[in-house]
């Protein structure tokens, strides 16, 4: 088989999954389907198990670093255990609330359903507007820094796969 497709398919799905990321839609899987799309295609030559495994290591570390920077941020900012609950539910139902916009409707959704539930719950135990406010508001920032942390583990997994593809 020529070089050409599997090239492709591994270049189509890192950059996917690099937009898809700060959307919050499951980039680096759809890159780590690349990376194993590419060495399927390749008889497994320049992929190999240890390539796998860095790969996948790194998607899973994406999304613990998604999940305990949202709770972190939101009880960081002074809001409670409930709070960081709310942060991550308001989250999931934002992005799939603002699915039928285009393009930047989950992560509107997403950051607007983060901010909301980390205030709704943190103002359903505190009474005061002001913790709630704090709470949300380090919901959203975590938020933002777990998507920056996400691009860059995409970064990598980009080059291990380029690497992957050079040597092939």
């Amino acid at each position: 088989m020529s070089h050409a497709l599997p090239a492709l398919v591994l270049g189509i799905c890192t950059i996917l999954g690099l937009v898809l990321i700060p959307l919050g839609l499951p980039g680096l899987w759809v890159m780590m389907a690349g990376v194993l799309g590419y060495g399927w295609l390749t008889d497994f030559r320049s992929v190999g198990v240890a390539t796998i495994a860095v790969v996948l290591g790194l998607a899973f570390l994406g999304e613990i670093i998604e999940a305990w920077l949202g709770f972190r941020l939101a009880r960081t900012f002074g809001g409670s255990r409930r709070s960081a609950w709310g942060a991550l539910a308001g989250g999931i139902v934002g992005a799939v609330m603002g699915v039928p916009v285009p393009i930047v409707g989950s992560v509107i959704g997403a950051f607007l359903g983060s901010f909301v539930g980390a205030a709704l719950f943190e103002f359903s135990l505190s009474r005061s507007p002001d913790i709630a406010v704090r709470a949300g508001w380090g919901a959203v920032v975590g938020r933002a820094i777990a998507a920056a942390a996400k691009i860059a583990l995409g970064v990598v997994i980009a080059v291990l796969g380029a690497f992957a593809a050079l040597r092939g």
